[in-house]
């Protein structure tokens, strides 16, 4: 169903070896997987029909190379703030190899030593999410799974720890807009393959 309001739709990067691994991705900066190049190719098709009047991306290759194989790439803006969470110690770790570390820990409220809390990548997400609003129109997001649902918790007004509360996949489509006005802002469609 189409919206009368603006749209923001969010795009997972493609795969990478280490989201395939399970490896937490921050500022590395790793290339796509083959499969994770068809894929970005495939969301052309899936984007297809809808105009934007901005597309920006995360700094990233796996983010922006992400958004040129789905064909977004001429005029699109990298932005710093749009760059996946900063892992710190925990930098190519999995949940696994960190939990034998930690026990019980949890990225979304217990942050990384030497990187971000949930609270920075909030911060970073509030400044999105401020420019987005003053735009008023349909905007087409490249980024990472943990940067992409603390921003959506922003969008929805939610403390950045309840990004934990979101499951992105590789290539997926979200949508974030609004109900009834322009202070109604609700998730329209999620983690779409």
């Amino acid at each position: 169903m189409a919206s009368a309001f603006p749209e923001i739709y969010l795009v997972r990067h493609g795969e990478t070896e280490w989201s395939a691994s399970g490896k937490h991705t921050g500022r590395t900066d790793i290339p796509l997987t083959p499969a994770g190049e068809e894929a970005a190719r495939k969301l052309a098709d899936r984007l297809q029909g809808h105009s934007f009047v901005a597309v920006w991306s995360s700094p990233s290759q796996r983010a922006f190379n992400t958004c040129l194989l789905a064909g977004f790439g001429e005029g699109a803006l990298k932005k710093d703030d749009l760059a996946e969470w900063d892992y710190g110690a925990y930098e190519g770790l999995t949940t696994k190899e960190i939990l034998a570390q930690q026990h019980g820990w949890r990225l979304f409220r217990d942050g990384c030593p030497g990187g971000e809390q949930a609270s920075d990548a909030g911060a970073r997400a509030d400044r999105i999410v401020s420019q987005l609003r003053e735009i008023e129109d349909n905007v087409l997001v490249f980024s990472s799974a943990h940067f992409l649902r603390v921003l959506t918790a922003r969008w929805l007004g939610l403390p950045p720890e309840d990004g934990a509360c979101f499951v992105l996949d590789t290539a997926s489509i979200s949508v974030l807009g609004y109900e009834h006005d322009l202070s109604e802002p609700v998730v329209r469609r999620w983690n779409e393959r």
